[in-house]
């Protein structure tokens, strides 16, 4: 019995980092795609009116490929990985400009942004579990 105990205490540490590692590689691509849009504004005649738009895409689809990613490591539960990456990766995300900007706004983008990186976490979890 302490067996078992022990090696689920194993798994669930191994899927902690899995999952904590999705949300790294989330935020590196973000950072890639966000250097690259920011590239396109400076050199291109995109207004920047659409730089909102193209942050939350870029985050959806950075946590949509991180959760992925995790779930196929960890074979099970993609709805509760992938939500947990896409948690972890948007509250890091205000908890680090809250202290670059000295304060913390909720808003509609705000709750935008949540419910998308929450959201796009679990299809990234469902679409690694099944296909990965």
């Amino acid at each position: 019995m302490d067996k078992s105990v022990s090696m689920n205490k194993v798994n669930l540490n191994n899927n902690i980092i899995k999952v904590i590692k999705g949300s790294i590689i989330s935020f590196l691509i973000s950072v890639l795609l966000l250097f690259i849009f920011a590239s396109l504004l400076v050199y291109t005649s995109i207004q920047e009116t659409t730089i909102k738009p193209v942050v939350i895409i870029i985050s959806i689809v950075s946590i949509l490929i991180g959760s992925s990613l995790s779930s196929i490591k960890i074979k099970k539960d993609g709805i509760i990985n992938g939500a947990l990456v896409g948690l972890i990766y948007i509250l890091t995300l205000y908890v680090l400009s809250s202290i670059a900007f000295m304060g913390f706004s909720f808003n509609i983008y705000s709750i935008i942004m949540i419910i998308g990186a929450i959201l796009s976490g679990m299809i990234g979890g469902i679409i690694g579990v099944n296909f990965g």
